[in-house]
């Protein structure tokens, strides 16, 4: 950077870390450019989200041209921040998302029990009728009608809490009877339920790491914010290998030698679609000594003779030391698990905070997952039904010129590579065709990569594929796309 009367960059070692300093700088990383940072925990993070770890290289002070837009809104702003002591650090986080485009608006919806895909949208001008096409209710298990009854009918005989944490109110049956169906979906030896896939990753992760004395992890580069927590709270060294690189991986574990290593991966990455190399990486666990820990978050209920995920579909299942889940989205309910041996699941059980010092899953809950579950080990209707709409939208997407992410799954990522434009055409989905598919920006994905990301399930018709792809076609060419990117129409 040079002109403009800008200093010279100067070597990242030499800014300063102070925690405290409510102004960020400027850093460059090689991967990325200039960019905002701060220092957090000891580490140059992004300063908008304080979640992405940076690498930079140089740092400059940030230029007052930059601290403050000379805008209305931003004056505003400025104004609100004198009045608001400490609120001033939450109003500059948000006017720096704003900024960017990146601020998120959550729609507020009401899905209608039996009729999947619609919903009603409550929206400023009035309730709409629309149809939803970025849900991770992957099959409609949340409103298949068995699954709702076995709830109504648990909550009425035993209430709707759960009334504390296992260690104050003990199991509730249903749990425990939820945790065996896990355990025998995965083929392994126990299960333990969580109160989010969130938690059974952020939890599972770090307390299997923190019990295995001088622990290296090694972390995909993809890996969910859940997983990346879950190896930060562990305090393990880690080392990242480049997603789905097998290579570097080998080269990684062969570098740590004899230590004691634990390999933490996804099998359905879920903004990309494409699928990890599982036997392949269980045999490299298997040649360097490493355990291994799978999340088949976005694969559970919809891969494999009954719906064990991706693992059990390439026949690779019993080679994986702890295979990890959700009940939130094919199976349509709530919660997280993790299934295993009766050791590392005992563990987990005696050690994790997240585990032991949160209340537990209601019964009501717990009954619902149990019959989804137990639904889907026997079930094909909804796997081969899924399988044949996303075929079918893709096809048509295909067709009509839309850039479309390829991939082996269920997931359509639409490419956009654009914040603010990515939110333009949602909106206009939504407002004009009655069609939610909510936009996908940083940090969910990399900048550039912004994406709608379609989610076809067995009940979304033929009829629905033709509309949005209609719909498509109307904003696409409203707003003049060209190559995947968006120009305003003149």
């Amino acid at each position: 950077m040079d002109g403009g009367g800008w200093p010279k960059p100067r070597k990242i070692e030499s800014a300063p870390r102070d925690e405290s300093c409510r102004t960020p700088l400027l850093v460059f990383c090689a991967e990325r450019g200039w960019q905002t940072a701060r220092v957090f925990e000891n580490k140059w993070v992004d300063s908008a989200t304080m979640l992405e770890e940076l690498s930079p290289t140089h740092w400059l002070p940030t230029p007052p041209g930059m601290q403050t837009r000379p805008t209305a809104r931003n004056g505003m702003a400025h104004r609100q921040r004198a009045r608001a002591g400490y609120e001033g650090f939450f109003l500059d986080a948000l006017e720096h998302l704003r900024t960017e485009q990146r601020y998120r608006v959550f729609a507020d919806l009401e899905r209608v029990a039996g009729r999947f895909p619609a919903a009603i949208w409550h929206s400023p001008q009035g309730e709409r009728e629309i149809t939803v096409w970025c849900s991770n209710d992957y099959l409609g298990m949340g409103q298949h009608p068995d699954v709702v009854q076995a709830m109504v009918r648990t909550a009425v005989r035993m209430g709707t809490g759960a009334g504390g944490t296992r260690n104050i109110s003990g199991n509730s049956h249903p749990v425990v009877e939820l945790e065996r169906e896990l355990a025998d979906l995965h083929d392994k030896e126990a299960a333990l339920v969580f109160s989010s896939g969130y938690v059974s990753n952020q939890a599972g992760i770090s307390t299997i790491a923190k019990l295995i004395p001088d622990c290296l992890i090694l972390s995909d580069a993809e890996n969910h914010n859940s997983m990346i927590e879950g190896v930060r709270q562990s305090g393990c060294d880690k080392a990242i290998f480049r997603h789905n690189d097998l290579a570097h991986l080998e080269e990684l574990l062969a570098r740590a030698g004899h230590r004691p290593k634990l390999i933490v991966f996804e099998s359905v990455y879920s903004m990309d679609g494409d699928i990890a190399p599982i036997g392949a990486i269980c045999d490299l666990a298997r040649r360097h000594g490493a355990m291994t820990y799978l999340d088949e978050v976005h694969a559970v209920g919809m891969y494999g003779p009954r719906g064990g995920g991706i693992a059990e579909r390439d026949g690779v299942m019993h080679r994986v030391d702890v295979i990890e889940g959700t009940l939130g989205k094919a199976f349509g309910t709530v919660g997280g698990y993790i299934a295993a041996s009766h050791a590392v699941v005992d563990a987990v059980r005696s050690f994790a905070p997240g585990f032991i010092f949160t209340t537990a899953m209601p019964p009501a809950v717990a009954a619902a997952a149990l019959v989804s579950v137990s639904h889907l080990k026997r079930s094909q209707w909804e796997r081969q039904g899924q399988r044949r709409q996303v075929a079918r939208v893709k096809a048509e997407l295909t067709q009509a010129g839309f850039p479309i992410l390829e991939n082996a799954t269920h997931i359509v990522p639409l490419m956009v590579r654009d914040a603010a434009r990515c939110k333009t055409i949602a909106d206009r989905l939504l407002e004009r065709h009655g069609i939610y598919i909510q936009p996908i920006n940083y940090p969910t994905v990399p900048r550039g990569t912004e994406r709608l990301r379609i989610t076809p399930s067995p009940l979304h018709t033929d009829e629905h594929i033709a509309a949005l792809t209609r719909a498509l076609i109307e904003v696409w060419g409203a707003l003049e796309v060209s190559s995947g990117h968006l120009q305003a129409a003149e």
